[in-house]
Parts: C-alpha cells; sequence; structure tokens
C-alpha cells in the first residue's frame, strides 16, 4: 500500500475556495443558484438576507431577485427548510432525495426538553405524518399548521410545554425540523408579515435509503470541505462522532475515500474522496486578494482546521467560543483577516469593515471593489467605511 498523499492546507484552502466559487464567481450559464447551492452543500439561512448575499457573492452580476426567484418562482431550483444541524437552509430542489435521506438517518442528540414534555417515538411518529397530510397542497401560518396537527393527533399535541424566546410553544413543535428532514415541510413565501409552510417541490420523490444517502453525503463534503477527519463532519453535521466514524471505516473499506495527510496537522488522518488527491501547486496566488463573506457562510462554518482559517487575533475576533458564523468575515489571501456589518437606509448600504492589520493601498481597492459588488446583490449603492483596526479587540 502506498503511503497518503501529503497535501499543505494552503492548497486545501485553495482548492475548497474553488470550488465554491470563492475564488472565480460562476459566469451566467455555468451554474445557477441550484448548482451554486449543491456546490456549497447548502446555505444556511436563519437570516435569509445573509444566505441571498452568500449565493448571490457567488455568481457574476446575480442579484438576491435572482435568489429569490429560484426560491420562489414557478419553476423554483431552490428550497428553503431544515437542513444540516437542524437549521434553516436553502437546498437544492434536484438533490431532496439526497438530502432527506441523509438527514433522516443522523442520529439525534440528547432532547434538551424534560422527560414529561417530550415526544415518544410513536407520538413523533403522527406528528410528522400530520404535519406531511396538512401542508399537501396548502400554505399554512404557524398557526394554522398547529390547529391541523392537533386537529389530527390529539389536544397532546398542542400542550405548552417547549420553553420558547418569551413564551411557551407547543408540543408538536419539537418535531418541525424532523419532518422537514423527512421532506414533509418546507418555507412558503410570506403571506404579509407572517411566514407560511408547505410541502417541498420534490414531495413526490421518496428519499434515498439511509446507507445510500448518508455515503453519498459524506463523499460529497469530503469533495467540497475535504480533506477532512469524521470528526470534522460529525461537527459540520451535527451527528455524534462515533457515527461518522462509522460512515467513514465504511467508506474507506469499499474504496469510495482515501487517507491523506495535512501537512503540520498531527492527529487523526484526514481523507478525500477517492482518487480526488490533485491540489493546486501555487494555492497563495490563487487566493490572493480581498473577500467579504457575510454571517453563517458555508465555506467559514465548515472548513476545518478553524485555527488555520482563523489565525492569531481572528480566532478571538471572528469566532464566538470557536463557532464559525456569526460574523461576517473579510478574507484576505485566503484567510479570515477582520469582521464587518452593514447598515441599510434606502438603498443606500454603508458597509463598515474593522480589519486586523492595516490596510494596503491595493488591499483597500480591491475592499472596494467587493463592496460595490455587497450592494449590486442587494440591490443598492454600497459605500465603504474601513473601522478602527481592532488588533486585540474581542468579539
Amino acid at each position: 500500500m502506498s503511503a497518503p498523499v501529503t497535501v499543505t492546507w494552503s492548497a486545501a484552502n485553495a482548492r475548497r475556495m474553488g470550488r465554491q466559487f470563492l475564488r472565480t464567481p460562476a459566469k451566467p450559464g455555468e451554474a445557477g443558484p441550484g448548482e451554486v447551492v449543491g456546490a456549497m452543500l447548502g446555505a444556511q439561512a436563519q437570516v435569509s438576507s445573509a444566505a441571498e448575499l452568500s449565493v448571490g457573492l457567488r455568481m457574476d452580476g446575480a442579484t438576491r431577485q435572482d435568489v429569490r426567484e429560484a426560491l420562489w418562482g414557478e419553476e423554483p431550483s431552490l428550497v428553503k427548510t431544515y437542513g444540516p444541524r437542524g437549521t434553516i437552509h436553502f437546498l437544492p430542489v434536484a438533490e431532496l432525495p439526497l438530502w432527506t435521506g441523509a438527514l433522516s438517518a443522523i442520529p439525534g442528540g440528547p432532547s434538551p426538553f424534560k422527560a414529561a414534555d417530550r415526544l415518544t417515538e410513536s407520538r413523533t411518529e403522527q406528528i410528522v405524518s400530520a404535519i406531511g397530510e396538512a401542508l399537501d397542497g396548502a400554505r399554512l401560518t404557524i398557526d394554522e399548521l398547529g390547529d391541523e396537527v392537533v386537529a389530527r393527533t390529539g389536544p397532546w399535541a398542542g400542550d405548552l410545554v417547549l420553553p420558547a424566546f418569551q413564551g411557551m410553544w407547543p408540543r408538536w413543535r419539537s418535531a418541525m425540523h424532523l419532518a422537514g428532514h423527512r421532506g414533509m415541510l418546507c418555507f412558503a413565501p410570506n403571506r404579509g408579515r407572517k411566514v407560511t409552510y408547505t410541502r417541498p417541490p420534490a414531495a413526490g420523490e421518496p428519499p434515498l435509503d439511509a446507507e445510500t444517502a448518508t455515503g453519498r453525503l459524506a463523499r460529497r463534503f469530503l469533495y467540497a470541505y475535504g480533506p477532512a477527519t469524521p470528526r470534522q463532519y460529525a461537527k459540520w453535521a451535527a451527528a455524534p462522532g462515533a457515527w461518522a466514524d462509522a460512515v467513514f471505516a465504511s467508506l474507506a473499506s469499499s474504496g469510495d475515500i482515501e487517507e491523506v495527510r495535512v501537512e503540520g496537522e498531527p492527529g487523526p488522518a484526514s481523507w478525500v474522496t477517492a482518487g480526488d488527491t490533485e491540489f493546486p501547486e501555487y494555492p497563495e496566488e490563487l487566493v490572493a486578494g480581498v473577500r467579504l463573506l457575510p454571517y453563517f457562510d458555508a465555506f467559514v462554518i465548515a472548513s476545518h482546521p478553524r485555527g488555520r482559517l482563523f489565525p492569531g487575533r481572528a480566532y478571538e475576533r471572528a469566532l464566538a467560543g470557536g463557532q464559525a458564523g456569526n460574523f461576517p468575515v473579510l478574507l484576505i489571501d485566503g484567510v479570515v483577516a477582520g469582521v464587518w456589518h452593514q447598515r441599510r437606509s434606502g438603498r443606500r448600504v454603508t458597509v463598515t469593515v474593522e480589519p486586523l492589520a492595516p490596510l494596503t493601498a491595493a488591499r483597500e481597492r480591491g475592499l472596494e471593489g467587493q463592496v460595490e459588488r455587497v450592494g449590486e446583490v442587494l440591490e443598492g449603492r454600497a459605500e465603504l467605511v474601513v473601522g478602527e483596526v481592532t488588533v486585540g479587540a474581542h468579539a
């Protein structure tokens, strides 16, 4: 058996950026929103405007309206639903059988609710079925959906037992993310200011079987974000580490993935999909320049090791207790080098960037171009404000 290929982290990072359309945005006709989100392995969308920006920045000339059309148009290529980690995501419609099969198969963690308030397995299945039945051919608000679920199951589903932001939620809502993972629920266009839900566009297509789906999703993750360890994959998927170990072991035994070594990284072996061992020869040249990424961008959430992507003070300033995505970030030459925020007033978008070190004139010019692009995606006029250098600052 030949020795594993050794790759530098810089080369791995440059390859990830290329496959994420971050080195060069997709040209018109090269990849639409569905293909771009597929390459990202989903766009986290608790903040819809941030997800729209994540996708739009990866497409040459695209605006948020292009992303919205992909979500809500007559022939949608994206769906907004519960994705990895139980969080709201944009996912490609064409890949829903993969996602529903894989997400349904990932073991859940311990319930945060009191034993008396938890759903039994039987009642969970009743609620998931009731959600799917209620949303078939309908668009319902949360209250309307709750009425339908309780009518189909029983008063127990409506008991207000789940601690929420400013009160208590009914018991049935603890199964909403599972209904999303099973392909029974997704978001629909708002009705005024009220969120609505429906069945996904591909609701008639069955999920892939668990073994096929989990293996395929792990390989897709390695293609997009590898080299990676099983535990890094588990963190991205919010899955038990032992489960991820078993998935990787199965793929390794069947020859679907192969081991590589990341230079300077001790510890467990990293993996890529079988045969996918070509990396850029001059990665620093490929990632040179300035880029802005919004909240919860897929690249910063899924890329590891954290200490390489967030070097030095960036680890303190741009992460929240080691959790990526809670701050929009400034990338310089492929690594996090600051944070930024925006304020909108009408069509005017003020983008304030706080670098961790003074910017050269060339980098500030590059930043001006990035800010202009942010404004285009958001369909506004953007202006740059360079904030105080925040060396030593803490989030």
